[in-house]
């Protein structure tokens, strides 16, 4: 049974960090494609990041690229964001996504690329 499960969200002041934290496991973390979601009320779920744990560059969105970056321990079977730099447009709830076969391709910022998604934690960035 895969799970997901994301922490590490809270209120912060712009400017300030934050640091994500998704534990996975129920299936090989460290050949999976990985991603970073967010949604905001009103708005589409927006992919933010994405890595292959197995290697390769991590890819970022517009939104959030220079400011968070994306990273894996495949001993912890965790995925983290480093969030610095934060804006109050990003506040939302973040989710973590697995794609553990990714031999179909798929962009990387379309969440049908993924099959399995954690529960979400509450970003709040206060002006």
């Amino acid at each position: 049974q895969v799970q997901l499960v994301e922490s590490g969200g809270g209120s912060v002041q712009a400017g300030g960090s934050l640091r994500l934290s998704c534990v996975a496991s129920g299936y090989t973390f460290k050949t999976s494609r990985m991603g970073w979601f967010r949604k905001a009320p009103g708005k589409e779920r927006e992919g933010i990041a994405a890595i292959y744990t197995g290697g390769g560059s991590p890819v970022y969105g517009d939104s959030v690229k220079g400011r968070f970056t994306i990273s894996q321990d495949n001993a912890k079977n965790t995925l983290y964001m480093q969030m610095n730099s934060l804006k109050p447009e990003d506040s939302a709830m973040y989710y973590c996504a697995a794609d553990p076969v990714p031999l179909n391709g798929g962009s990387w910022y379309d969440e049908r690329s993924y099959d399995y998604w954690g529960q979400g934690t509450q970003v709040t960035v206060s002006s």
